[in-house]
């Protein structure tokens, strides 16, 4: 496993990926902050009301079209230049290959998260939010962190599977949106899309997670194995095919 760390880190380090991850939330902060200000006459939560005005746009836009070009890319990678024929006949367990992707991919969004954290606090002091930080806020950053793990095993097989790098990056797009509606519904835990706006609680920050963590990760962990498992098989059949 590490040997492919390795090998994925060498592809990567140079990435035009990484400068993406760092500067894109900044757009939602800004977005979020402006937004935040300009209704300060209804919104009378300080924090909360950041918070969520914030995650609004990051966790049901931003995000998961973020975690759909990474995933892609990183399957692009294997595109290029015809990667795949190294890759599969290699001396590495298929699941290595697969697992070392999704690390890398859940690597990204954990520091995609944790950049939202900073912005979230210094845009709270640059517009002048008064009041005590929520003392969830590193609950919802960590929850937001486990739903994007789900994300990314789903945009991985999506990329794997279509071999596309814009077509998974639209569905992604498409599937916060549909995220944000299916929470609505109260179907959150049943779509993969809707668990980062659930765990990040960007509609009723003040309020109760009503769903119970235990719920949550478990659908954040099973999204997470059965699109694992079904990436893992669709590589196995392409190292056939391939022979």
């Amino acid at each position: 496993m590490m040997r492919t760390i390795r090998a994925e880190w060498l592809k990567l380090r140079r990435s035009p990926m990484w400068p993406v991850f760092l500067i894109l939330p900044v757009l939602p902060a800004v977005m979020g902050t402006f937004n935040y200000l300009g209704n300060l006459g209804i919104l009378r939560q300080q924090w909360y009301d950041l918070w969520s005005q914030h995650t609004i746009f990051s966790a049901d836009f931003f995000l998961p079209a973020m975690i759909g070009a990474y995933c892609s890319y990183l399957w692009w990678l294997e595109n290029r230049n015809h990667n795949w024929n190294s890759a599969m006949t290699a001396p590495v367990p298929v699941p290595c290959l697969y697992f070392s992707k999704l690390l890398f991919a859940g690597a990204a969004v954990a520091a995609a998260q944790a950049e939202t954290g900073v912005l979230f606090l210094v845009s709270g002091k640059l517009a002048g939010v008064s009041g005590q930080v929520p003392p969830m806020l590193l609950r919802w950053l960590l929850l937001g962190t486990a739903a994007g793990f789900a994300v990314c095993a789903v945009q991985l097989f999506l990329s794997l599977v279509i071999r596309s790098f814009a077509v998974p990056v639209g569905i992604a797009f498409v599937g916060g949106i549909a995220g944000a509606i299916a929470l609505s519904k109260g179907f959150g835990l049943w779509f993969p899309y809707s668990l980062m706006p659930m765990g990040m609680q960007s509609g009723n920050p003040s309020g109760n997670f009503t769903c119970g963590t235990g719920p949550f990760l478990l659908s954040c962990v099973s999204f997470l194995i059965v699109f694992s498992i079904a990436s893992v098989l669709w590589l196995k059949k392409r190292d056939v095919r391939s022979e």
